[in-house]
């Protein structure tokens, strides 16, 4: 099978689409990866105030191994609704397990919490994020923007805006990995008050600034700055890895777990209390490892590394907006 060239997406990933929506009004929005065909999926949770839905389903444990969908979103619980016009959007093209004859797409979702961004959430009785994920779904493709989009539209970090990010490598064996995140963390993806990422060791042909490392690293390097120092806003890092190797529900689940040190590498702090950082993995099943233990080595290694440089990215990438509360990488740095 003759690989399209990597574009540094989610959707490098042969079998993956991603759709955004967003409201600039509100401040906020809805990614969701659409599986072209039903593929295996677990998750990870790390951090200490999470919103799901349908993750208990994605246990190794449980009867059902795949899904149709996966949904990151502002709003906080709010966001949630997502999910449900994601799943109605897919009903009526046909798609969903089979139940005594019925259709039910299976749409897992995460939410992190964006409120207090700046944006108007004085949205009355019904929330815009059912309608957002819909959208989301018409919109999904193989192209789509990163930054100040979809879930990352009213994203932050403790000192600038977060965004929506994305990252994917091609190892030896032609397994492609690749990631996918909504970056609203507590902490910083910056080090102290210079330009330089934590993730610079990762970077790849200048994906974010190329700035490299700061030598010698400042004195602050390491200083604990957090959102909450101040005054709480918005908190959590979602995010998906994803890819073409033929993975278990159990194998899938240990790729979502060893991603989390992607985020440690490029988020201090990370898995916070405050945060309800989660990785959903997903394995859309066309190529075979051999010694699977063994290459399963190799894909969690480019799966953290993967999620490190989109981290970064979704930062890099982020656009200013009237009414922001903190200024984008690129105003602040560049």
């Amino acid at each position: 099978m003759v690989k399209r060239p990597l574009a540094n997406r989610l959707t490098d990933v042969d079998g993956l689409l991603v759709g955004n929506a967003d409201d600039r009004g509100v401040k906020s929005g809805v990614t969701v990866v659409v599986c072209e065909e039903p593929a295996v999926a677990s998750v990870h949770v790390m951090g200490g105030a999470p919103g799901t839905r349908e993750t208990d389903l994605l246990s190794p444990e449980q009867t059902v191994d795949r899904v149709d969908a996966v949904v990151l979103s502002g709003g906080s619980a709010f966001g949630l609704d997502a999910a449900g016009g994601v799943a109605a959007s897919l009903a009526g093209s046909g798609r969903g397990f089979e139940v005594a004859g019925m259709r039910v797409p299976l749409v897992p979702a995460a939410i992190l919490f964006d409120l207090v961004n700046g944006g108007d959430k004085d949205w009355g009785e019904d929330s815009p994020y059912r309608w957002l994920g819909r959208e989301a779904v018409g919109a999904a493709g193989i192209d789509f923007a990163l930054g100040s989009a979809g879930a990352g539209a009213g994203a932050t970090t403790a000192n600038l805006k977060g965004g929506l990010g994305s990252a994917s490598t091609r190892l030896s064996s032609g397994v492609t990995v690749a990631a996918l995140v909504a970056v609203n963390a507590v902490g910083q993806v910056t080090i102290g008050d210079t330009p330089h990422f934590w993730a610079a060791p990762f970077e790849c042909d200048a994906e974010f600034g190329a700035a490299g490392f700061p030598s010698p690293l400042p004195p602050d390097a390491t200083a604990l700055r957090h959102k909450l120092q101040a005054a709480p806003r918005a908190n959590t890092t979602i995010a998906v890895i994803a890819t073409d190797a033929i993975l278990t529900k159990a194998q899938a689940k240990r790729l979502a777990m060893v991603t989390h040190d992607g985020f440690a590498r490029a988020i201090w702090p990370s898995h916070t209390p405050f945060d309800g950082d989660l990785v959903f993995a997903l394995s859309t099943g066309r190529i075979l490892l051999g010694d699977a233990a063994l290459e399963l080595i190799e894909i969690g290694a480019a799966a953290s590394a993967c999620m490190a440089r989109a981290i970064a990215r979704g930062v890099y990438e982020a656009t200013p907006a009237e009414g922001d509360l903190l200024p984008t990488w690129r105003r602040r740095f560049s």
